[in-house]
């Protein structure tokens, strides 16, 4: 049981328990900044006109393809 609900998705993205929270942890923090970014902008729309958008798309570049298997293509760019 234990196993299921705590250690099945880190290693589906071949992490320990620890290092998949660090991770979250992190990206939890970058998307309160982003939110933040993006409230100031409501706010003043000439203060951080890209930024939660960029943090965005970057988090989303990190995160898309984590435990699938490389494709072709992919290890050729390395």
């Amino acid at each position: 049981m234990i196993e299921k609900y705590f250690l099945e998705h880190p290693r589906s993205v071949d992490e320990s328990y620890l290092e998949h929270a660090a991770f979250a942890g992190r990206f939890s923090f970058q998307l309160f900044c982003a939110a933040f970014a993006a409230l100031v902008h409501a706010i003043l729309p000439f203060m951080f006109e890209k930024t939660a958008s960029r943090m965005v798309a970057d988090l989303y570049a990190r995160t898309h393809n984590r435990g699938e298997e490389p494709s072709s293509a992919q290890i050729a760019a390395e």
